[in-house]
């Protein structure tokens, strides 16, 4: 398997509007550093050391390192595997499971890896779908900003529960298309079965609502009062002022890292000390996203919720009448 999916008759049907965009876009002109196994284990180490840095819990730093020694020790081998079985393939070796297993092959894909890239400060989420054939940087930038999306497993989630083909300018048609390629890149024959299991079925077990709005009342509040190392984000930080909280944190099995939402359009709606990205890693360290954000209209204004969970959160609210609006007075701006 090659490092990005070739275009084919699928890629065709994912053009729409952007037809001229997606040519280039099919063989984005990016740097792939990590596209061998050396590389792959240097970048898990570095994610440890980051990780260790900002106060993670040690059971995901060791995690890392262990998988860093598996991938040096099978250097030879984990390109093979991987073009072979794909992620099944990786998740095959010791020390690594399912979530591990995405990372890696995420970074045989594309030459980055969306965690590290957060964990740095550099990441540019609105361009992580570029490297999908026919995907230019508009889609790519609205399939971040409606979906909450930055890489590919949390894109091939969006298309097998229904919310990619809702996207503006997609459709059931290209969203199929997408979906399709992102299979073929990641090298999962099983990709379907394994991502309607996270959609919501008994095969994984999400966070509940509660539980990523305690994460994000947290951190809202040791950001407030400077209590969380802080990086230096690449976008809209022409100073390189390390002004990013970051927390890690953990409720029973899960570990959880929580940041302000530097995205674009967080900035255009003056959001970017309101909206809360947390992302939740089970025990097999696989990742879910979501964003929390405060409401500004319907019954719940004012109070936190989960986007696209609000029915959920209009639930817990219901049940928990004592609990109170999170709305701060950073946050006047909201209309």
């Amino acid at each position: 398997m090659s490092d990005a999916a070739p275009v084919s008759a699928t890629a065709a049907l994912v053009d729409g509007p952007e037809r001229q965009q997606a040519r280039s876009a099919a063989t984005p002109e990016r740097p792939r550093k990590l596209h061998d196994a050396h590389s792959i284990a240097a970048a898990l180490r570095e994610a440890a050391a980051l990780l260790a840095g900002q106060g993670a819990n040690p059971f995901r730093i060791a995690a890392y390192r262990k998988a860093a020694d598996v991938v040096d020790a099978r250097a030879g081998t984990v390109r093979a595997l991987f073009d072979r079985h794909g992620r099944a393939g990786l998740s095959g070796l010791p020390a690594i499971g399912p979530g591990i297993a995405a990372a890696i092959a995420e970074m045989l894909v594309t030459g980055r890896w969306s965690q590290l890239e957060r964990l740095r400060g550099t990441d540019d989420p609105a361009e992580a779908f570029r490297v999908v054939p026919g995907v230019g940087p508009a889609l790519s930038r609205r399939l971040h900003d409606e979906l909450g999306a930055d890489s590919l497993e949390s894109l091939e989630l969006a298309a097998h529960d229904g919310r990619l083909e809702r996207v503006r300018g997609v459709g059931p048609r290209r969203a199929a298309a997408i979906r399709a390629l992102i299979t073929q890149m990641l090298g999962d024959t099983r990709g379907a079965r394994r991502v309607r299991g996270l959609a919501g079925t008994a095969d994984v077990v999400q966070p509940s609502v509660a539980m990523v709005l305690d994460v994000d009342r947290e951190y809202r509040e040791l950001a407030r009062v400077g209590g969380l190392p802080t990086i230096a984000p690449r976008r809209f930080n022409p100073q390189g002022e390390a002004w990013l909280p970051v927390l890690h944190t953990r409720r029973g099995p899960w570990h959880f890292t929580a940041l302000y939402s530097n995205s674009a359009r967080a900035h255009e709606l003056h959001r970017e000390h309101d909206w809360v990205v947390v992302y939740a890693y089970d025990g097999d360290h696989r990742e879910s996203q979501h964003t929390v954000v405060t409401e500004t209209r319907s019954a719940l204004r004012g109070r936190r919720v989960v986007r696209g969970q609000e029915e959920s959160c209009r639930e817990l609210y219901a049940r928990a009448p004592a609990m109170t609006s999170t709305r701060q007075p950073e946050d006047a701006h909201d209309v």
